[in-house]
Order: structure tokens, then C-alpha cells, then sequence
């Protein structure tokens, strides 16, 4: 009998679990986790924040019950330290003390933790990081203490920092979002984000965008004193509460205390099996490198990546020879009433390649205009005016218009390695009320070999005048 041992009781270490249970019922299965939350949605935490959720209970994929009843043994508030290679041992310790684990084939999941910029004072009574279900539990815990109508600060508009906003707004209280970039949600295009950002003011939120935190210091009274610095000068905003979202970074020791290699932005270098190059160690999730379809080799942390990624290393645990097929990126967020999403490459990410990219936006509608309550897309495609290959795709619009299942549409034809006019050429679903003969996708796909056409003439016409 197998004993598997996954160390982290998130995305990566719990499908890699269930899946080994699935392929062989006979596999002794460990998790340890170093809190009492296993299989929690970490990216849901914002709702529950919002009351959008109503109980925290709610965020759990799984119950505990659940996971006993797939018959793996899960070890909360364990703490895994060193592993010892040789004797192919685990290190914990626990609400019982300092003991081994003993295993025959593990996986290291990890995960990733917050950037903590230099100058914030962590730990201080109002002063939040939002990652982890503990964090969530002391930002409501703080925000329940609050008379409506408290300022709040949240510093970084990436994905949980714009849907933290959203959910303090929510709550009724008086939220200013500081964000570094010249837009929030800097993974979009400017041009883009900028109708984000506009979402966010129309809400009542208060946004500084091209605003670098230079310091947080006490103001009394329970008070904390945000200075920023911008193109437009230094500024000082008093809040009752800060929350700091400024990104991730993987969590690498115990890997690193195995002998495995780190590789792009300190990730633990992994193939497409998942294998780390120590016997019987394997790695997954937010700690480990990004295979990605059109970059190679990169670092991405994504949910849905985790989870790819821990179910290929359970099957290779047992025995198996599969692949992870590689990322290409999609991602979605729902910002108040708007979505934003996006899949592949913007033009400046494309460096890296043999490619001569061009980028188009088009708006388009997401279904007839005749029929009541059409509104428009604003939709980038970028490509390789050279071969026509689709690089990537960026959709802003409101909520109703399907841009889940559209920016899913341009991730298919990534990963299937379309061109542009493929997507053209793709037999999509069609009624008046849901879409248009041709999809928007495929108005905004027009739109992008116009522009190829025209700049090949431009140059073509440039070519000429140089010849004579």
C-alpha cells in the first residue's frame, strides 16, 4: 500500500489527494495543513467579507466530513519543517509536538504568501493582509467593530483588492482604493482598465491611481495615517482600517530544505509531470513554476492551475505518466456591475517570442440591438501579424453579457493554437437575445485582420516609396 503524503491543504495538496483515492482506493493519503481551514475558497474569501456569503462555514469545498469520508487523513495546525530525502521523512509539528511523517511518495503544495511592502506595520490593530480564511476572520472581526460610514483604505486593485472594495462599499463604508498603476487592475490593458476604474467612482469608491503607499503610520484614536506619493504630489489620507493586497510570492523553504531547485520568480522548478528532481518529492500550485502554452516557463498562480496541477502529480505518484498540457493565463473578475477578463498575451508580454504583434480593440454588442437590454463589449485582441496566430484576448462589459463564456472561447483557441481568422471561422451559437450571427468575439476577430491588413499595406506602401 502507497502512503502518500501532501503537504498543504489547499487546491494543489487536496486534488492530488482525491484523485489518488479515485485511482486507487487503497492509498493511505496524509494532508497537513498549517491551520484549521482544509479545502477553503481562498478567492471567495472577499464575498464572505461583503455578506454576499452568508456564513464562513460556506467557503469550504468540502467539509470535513467529506474528506474523511474519502478516506484521506487530514492534520490541521501542522507545521512541516524539513524533509529528510533519505529516509524519505516529514518533519512536523504539531498540537501533539514535534514528530516525522513518514511517506512513500510526497507532494509539496505550499502554496504562496502576501508581499508585506517594507514600512507597514503588520500586526497593529487595524492593519489587514487578506489571504488566508485567519485573515478573513480578523478583517470581519475588525470591520464589525466600525460604525458605517468608517474610511477604509485597501491598497493594491488587482483581483482581491478590487473585490474587497466592491464588498466594502457594500457594507456601507467610505472606501479609497490606492493603486500603483496608471488604472486598477493592471493585468489589463490601460485603455481597459480605465472602465474599470470608472466602475469603481461610479460606485462611490474613492480611486488613486498612479499612487505609490510611502508610509502608514498611528494617528491615535484607533486612526492610522496613509501617506502617498503621485505625479501630483504627496498627499496623507486618515482611515480607521487599511487592507494590503499587493500581491503573492511562493512559499518555497520546505522544497528548498529537500534539494529542490527555484527557478522564475523564486518558484520551485517542477517538468510538466510535476516532478521536482528529488527522488519521490513532487510539487504543486502556487509554489512551483507556471508551464505555459505560448511563454514556456513562467509563474502564474492561479486556482485553477493548482488544481490541474495537483491531480497529474497524483497520478504520476502512482505509477502514472501524465503531463500537465500548460497555462494560458485566463482569468475573470467581476467588478460591481462589470466583468473583466482576459486569456494569452498583451503586446508588451509578447517579447520573449519570434512574434510581430498587433493589438486591435473593437466594441461590439453582446447580442441584438433590436432585442431589449444589449450592451457593449469592449474587446482586445492581440496577434501575430506575421502568421495571424492568436496571442491573446481582453474583454471589459457588464455583467450580463456572458464574458465568462466569451473569454473561454479565445482560452479554447489558444490552447488549441488558432489564428485569428480560425476564431473567425468557429460554428458559434446564435439567437437574438443571447448574441448576433457573428459573435462578438468574432466582430472584434474581424476587426483585428483589418488592422493587420492595413498595417501590412502601410508597410508594404512604406517598402515601395523607400525603393524608388
Amino acid at each position: 500500500m502507497t502512503h502518500l503524503l501532501a503537504i498543504g491543504g489547499s487546491d494543489a495538496g487536496i486534488a492530488a489527494a482525491l484523485r489518488a483515492r479515485e485511482l486507487d482506493p487503497s492509498t493511505d493519503v496524509t494532508v497537513v495543513l498549517a491551520d484549521e481551514f482544509p479545502n477553503f475558497s481562498i478567492c471567495g474569501i472577499p464575498y464572505w467579507v461583503s455578506g454576499d456569503v452568508a456564513t464562513e462555514a460556506s467557503l469550504a469545498h468540502r467539509t470535513r466530513g467529506d474528506l474523511d469520508a474519502a478516506g484521506m487523513t487530514v492534520r490541521s495546525s501542522t507545521w512541516a519543517s524539513r524533509v529528510d530525502v533519505e529516509r524519505r521523512a516529514v518533519a512536523v509539528t504539531g498540537p501533539h509536538g514535534d514528530e516525522e511523517i513518514h511517506y512513500d511518495e510526497l507532494l509539496i503544495g505550499t502554496g504562496a504568501e502576501p508581499v508585506r511592502p517594507a514600512g507597514v506595520p503588520f500586526g497593529e490593530p487595524g492593519i489587514h493582509l487578506l489571504h488566508s480564511m485567519t485573515d478573513a476572520e480578523q478583517v470581519v472581526a475588525a470591520l464589525e467593530l466600525l460604525p458605517a460610514g468608517s474610511r477604509v483604505a485597501v491598497v493594491g486593485a488587482g483581483y482581491i483588492g478590487l473585490e474587497m472594495t466592491e464588498g466594502l462599499v457594500a457594507r456601507g463604508f467610505d472606501t479609497t482604493l490606492i493603486q500603483r498603476g496608471p488604472e486598477v487592475l493592471s493585468t489589463l490593458d490601460p485603455e481597459l482598465g480605465s472602465l474599470v476604474t470608472a466602475e469603481v467612482r461610479r460606485h462611490g469608491a474613492t480611486v488613486l491611481t498612479g499612487s505609490t503607499v510611502t508610509g502608514i503610520t498611528a494617528a491615535g484614536g484607533g486612526q492610522w495615517q496613509v501617506a502617498t506619493s503621485s505625479t501630483g504630489g504627496d498627499a496623507v489620507g486618515t482611515f480607521a482600517l487599511v487592507v494590503v493586497c499587493v500581491g503573492v510570492r511562493p512559499v518555497t523553504d520546505l522544497a528548498v530544505s529537500a534539494g529542490a531547485r527555484l527557478g522564475k520568480a523564486d518558484a520551485i522548478i517542477v517538468d510538466e509531470g510535476m516532478r521536482t528532481g528529488v527522488p519521490h518529492v513532487w510539487a504543486a500550485g502556487d509554489c512551483v513554476v507556471t508551464h505555459h502554452r505560448l511563454l514556456g516557463t513562467t509563474w502564474l498562480p492561479l486556482g485553477t492551475t493548482a488544481h490541474k496541477q495537483g491531480r497529474v502529480a497524483a497520478e504520476n505518484m502512482l505509477g502514472g505518466d501524465r503531463r500537465y498540457a500548460g497555462s494560458v493565463g485566463t482569468q475573470v473578475v467581476k467588478v460591481f456591475d462589470l466583468v473583466a477578463a482576459r486569456t494569452g498575451l498583451r503586446q508588451h508580454e509578447t517579447g520573449t517570442l519570434d512574434v510581430a504583434p498587433l493589438t486591435r480593440v473593437s466594441v461590439a454588442d453582446d447580442h441584438k440591438r433590436y432585442y431589449p437590454g444589449a450592451v457593449p463589449l469592449t474587446i482586445s485582441v492581440t496577434g501575430d501579424q506575421d502568421t495571424g496566430r492568436l496571442l491573446g484576448a481582453q474583454i471589459v462589459g457588464e455583467r450580463s453579457a456572458e464574458i465568462s463564456k466569451r473569454i473561454d472561447t479565445f482560452a479554447t483557441a489558444l490552447h488549441a493554437g488558432f489564428t485569428v481568422d480560425d476564431v473567425i471561422d468557429l460554428d458559434l451559437s446564435y439567437t437574438p437575445p443571447l448574441g448576433s450571427p457573428w459573435d462578438a468575439i468574432q466582430v472584434a476577430a474581424q476587426g483585428w485582420e483589418r488592422a493587420a491588413a492595413a498595417a501590412a499595406a502601410a508597410t508594404t506602401a512604406t517598402v515601395g516609396r523607400v525603393s524608388v
